[in-house]
This record gives structure tokens, C-alpha cells and sequence, in this order.
């Protein structure tokens, strides 16, 4: 029976942040690019909001990647078990706050940027380049990590991201 696992709220910031990140990583840097820079800054901050009042997966106490649960998770992968989590696993959970703090930190890289105190300053543009490419990094591994756990685990992890469902497995191998 599948499960409920990401609201809307989760899927529609996820894909369009997605969205504007690959736009602007592609697009023109014109009014465009600093206009979806905020709304992609807000919606990581919206998502963070949720993450304390949102519904019971998208919940940081469903998901937040202690010590302990990446210890227990990365032993998993060791041994060629992966734990399964109807929640992002502890891997999954550190790339998103990475993306998270990525986006943010270009969104005020970006407006620090047309401030007159900053104007023109290369170490601020030399911060921007860097934060872009370490975007694109975690995004490429993000993507290629999703198809092959999905591939490893026989969770389609894209297709709940898509639908909001996850299949249900009542086992002792996954985590809720």
C-alpha cells in the first residue's frame, strides 16, 4: 500500500526551486536571474518553516541527520543493506540542508552584490562563483545519487517526489 511521504508544500518547493536553479545556472544574469534568486531564497526558507510545522515526513524530527542515524545509516550501506526511510535517509537529509544553505547564501551573496558597499567587490563575486559551483556539484550529486539508491533500494525515490507516495514496506529495515 503506498504512503504519503512528501505534501505538496515539499513538492512544489522542491521542483521549483529546482527550476529556478537550473535557470539561473544557465540562463541569463539579468533581472530575471536576481528576481527567481529570491523567490528560490524564500521558498528554502518557507521549506524550513515547514520543516517544524509541516506534515509528519516533512517534519526535521522525521529526518534530521544525527550523528548516530548517519553512523547507523552509512554501516547499512557498508554492509550492502540500506536502511530504507519513508523520510529522506541521513545522506539524503545532509544534501538537502547543503542545498538549502547553498541557495541562501547565494540569494545574499547576490544582493550583497548591488549593495554600494560591495559594489564591484571581487572576493564578494569570486563568493558567488564558488557558491554557484558548488550548486551545480550537489545538484549533479543529488541527482545521480536518487537514481542509484532508487535503482539499489527499488524505491522509485524521483517518482514520490513526483507523486508524493512511497511504497510501504513493513519490515524491520525501515525507518519511519
Amino acid at each position: 500500500m503506498p504512503v504519503k511521504t512528501w505534501d505538496i508544500s515539499v513538492r512544489f518547493t522542491h521542483w521549483t526551486v529546482a527550476g529556478i536553479v537550473v535557470w539561473n545556472l544557465f540562463g541569463p544574469t539579468d533581472q530575471a536571474h536576481r528576481v527567481l534568486g529570491y523567490i528560490a531564497a524564500g521558498l528554502v526558507v518557507f521549506r524550513v518553516i515547514w520543516g517544524f510545522v509541516g506534515t509528519r515526513y516533512a517534519r526535521f524530527s522525521a529526518w534530521w541527520p544525527t550523528a548516530a542515524h548517519l553512523a547507523e545509516y552509512l554501516r547499512s550501506l557498508a554492509v550492502g543493506k540500506p536502511i530504507r526511510h519513508l523520510s529522506h535517509n541521513p545522506l539524503g537529509a545532509l544534501m538537502a540542508i547543503a542545498l538549502w544553505l547553498l541557495v541562501i547564501g547565494l540569494a545574499v551573496s547576490g544582493w550583497m552584490m548591488r549593495l554600494d558597499a560591495f559594489w564591484g567587490e571581487d572576493w564578494l563575486e569570486g563568493l558567488h562563483t564558488a557558491l554557484s559551483v558548488a550548486l551545480q556539484v550537489c545538484v549533479c550529486a543529488h541527482i545521480v545519487a536518487a537514481i542509484v539508491m532508487s535503482l539499489w533500494t527499488r524505491d522509485n525515490l524521483i517518482g514520490a517526489m513526483l507523486t508524493g507516495f512511497k511504497r510501504d514496506v513493513d519490515d524491520n529495515n525501515t525507518r519511519r
